[in-house]
């Protein structure tokens, strides 16, 4: 409440306080600001006269004090902004801080550490990598399916100069037909029926960053032309948009096809093979680096919990760098053996014979021709050559309990992994051609059994 005083000398709350005393202090008004429902200041006036203020002044510093309480919560709501801002300052700071911390260890597991290899033939794929990625210039990975091909992708992204920006990929046999060019460029709004607004490509998305192009002859004759455009003059054109955009993005390219063969048989373009080709890198199947087994497969086992309690003999592993064995799914056909060595649920060292017996029962799986004959064998009463669908009685109990879409299913997987391994270095489409089905139904079977990826 207010406080008005005639005389604080003769008021028996101050009488004889030297403060009032000293300095002549005699009539008094003091009246508080009120803020958010409470007092956020006081205004004291004094006047050395007895009786000085009265009614009047009261009531006008009241009527000054309350314009001065909406002002008095504007400050101290920018006072509040103000420290709202330096909070977010102070947070966005530690959040770059861990997004670089975060990136700088990224790039310590990509450079290099991923490609599991000590040969000479990994040293020298290595100081390749190193020295390209300080580039960027395009580069043209070549091998075969299984070699790395991706994983030496992101090493060449996060060992250069671009590792801090965005590392995109387009998987090019997973594009759709007649959608390819607005996966890649990206569309304007109503350019097409179901274009109900802008969409980023990925090309644009990975701008002043990596492009990296999987599989890349698989990619459409048709949109081969405006790839080329985007190599040479950096520019590109969004579906439905005549607007020229620029794409700063260095494009890395991995294919297990001979390109040049595609090229003469005009299923590739030249000009773009010649673009692409500025820098091929091989990478050596894993028959030429054999000495790399028993690393790849310790790496393979480490995948799992279980995986980590098994050792491998030095018979063992000598074993594997002895075999006379062409590895056709090449480091995932190591992936195979390391999980079938994980389901024997063992611990401690594996012998040599040990792994002798599951490499023994994988060569001796059903091979494609046999699954073909056991599919057409004609009045035997069971099908012949199928492992995984005879046997004994307990096995043929447990195959009608699983019922038979779940067997067609696990014979059909079965099948398309033999036609793989067989056959590594077929395109999709021979291979579609081979097994007499269709190259999108081929693609949607990889797709759902995950495999060949």
């Amino acid at each position: 409440e207010p406080v008005m005083l005639a005389s604080a000398f003769s008021d028996p709350r101050f009488e004889g306080r030297q403060s009032v005393s000293g300095v002549r202090m005699a009539s008094v008004l003091c009246m508080p600001i009120r803020a958010h429902g409470r007092i956020a200041a006081l205004v004291h006036l004094e006047n050395g006269k007895p009786g000085h203020f009265n009614p009047e002044h009261q009531e006008l510093l009241r009527s000054l004090l309350e314009l001065a309480g909406p002002v008095l919560e504007a400050l101290q709501a920018g006072r509040d902004v103000m420290r709202e801002r330096d909070q977010l300052r102070v947070t966005e700071a530690q959040l770059r801080e861990e997004a670089e911390q975060s990136r700088a260890l990224l790039a310590r597991d990509w450079s290099f550490g991923r490609f599991v290899g000590r040969s000479a033939a990994v040293h020298e794929l290595e100081a390749a990598v190193r020295k390209t990625a300080a580039t960027d210039f395009p580069v043209l990975l070549l091998g075969e399916t299984g070699t790395g091909k991706s994983i030496l992708a992101r090493v060449l992204h996060h060992s250069g100069p671009r590792a801090k920006q965005p590392f995109v990929t387009i998987f090019c046999p997973s594009l759709e037909k007649g959608m390819v060019e607005a996966e890649l460029f990206g569309h304007k709004r109503g350019s097409f029926t179901g274009a109900l607004s802008d969409r980023l490509g990925k090309i644009p998305a990975a701008d002043k960053g990596t492009l990296f192009l999987d599989e890349i002859g698989e990619l459409p004759l048709e949109i081969q032309p405006k790839l080329l455009r985007l190599l040479q003059e950096r520019t590109y054109e969004r579906v439905g948009d005549p607007e020229e955009r620029r794409a700063d993005v260095r494009v890395i390219a991995a294919t297990n096809r001979d390109l040049e063969v595609e090229v003469r048989e005009r299923r590739f373009r030249r000009d773009l093979y010649e673009r692409l080709n500025f820098v091929p890198l091989r990478i050596p199947p894993l028959r030429e680096r054999v000495e790399d087994l028993p690393l790849l497969m310790r790496h393979a086992l480490d995948q799992t919990e279980a995986g980590r309690w098994i050792e491998l003999s030095e018979e063992a592993s000598a074993y594997l760098k002895s075999l006379d064995f062409a590895w056709p799914g090449n480091v995932r056909h190591v992936e195979q053996l390391a999980a079938r060595l994980t389901l024997e649920g063992r611990r401690g060292p594996v012998a040599r014979e040990e792994m002798a017996r599951l490499l023994d029962a994988r060569t001796q799986a059903p091979s494609l021709e046999h699954a073909v004959l056991a599919t057409e064998a004609p009045g035997s009463g069971e099908l012949r050559g199928s492992g995984s669908l005879t046997g004994s009685t307990s096995r043929d109990a447990s195959g009608f309990e699983e019922g038979l879409p779940a067997l067609l299913e696990k014979a059909e997987r079965a099948w398309l992994a033999q036609a793989l391994e067989r056959y590594p270095r077929l395109t999709r489409a021979e291979l579609a051609a081979r097994l007499k089905i269709s190259e999108s139904a081929l693609y949607k079977k990889l797709k759902a059994y995950r495999l060949g990826g």
